[in-house]
């Protein structure tokens, strides 16, 4: 294996045992098959601010995007 891999994988396996509800939330919409149209919204808040939202609708070439993790990632 590619040592550069294994440092993204090493990240990410701490990146999920900080915050696992978040990337668990992640992996199984991942999994399930976030389909086109779908609209994708984040909220930030950052202490003391005003929260600051987004969204973005979900297009073919996202979800090619969003394929090519799931090899690396489960």
């Amino acid at each position: 294996m590619d040592q550069n891999y294994m440092k993204i994988m090493g990240k990410l396996m701490q990146f999920q045992q900080a915050h696992p509800k978040f990337a668990r939330f992640v992996m199984d919409n991942i999994r399930s098959g976030i389909t086109e149209g779908s609209v994708l919204e984040l909220t930030i808040t950052r202490p003391g601010g005003e929260p600051m939202t987004t969204n973005m609708r979900v297009t073919q070439e996202d979800i090619e995007l969003l394929k090519s993790f799931k090899g690396p990632m489960g």
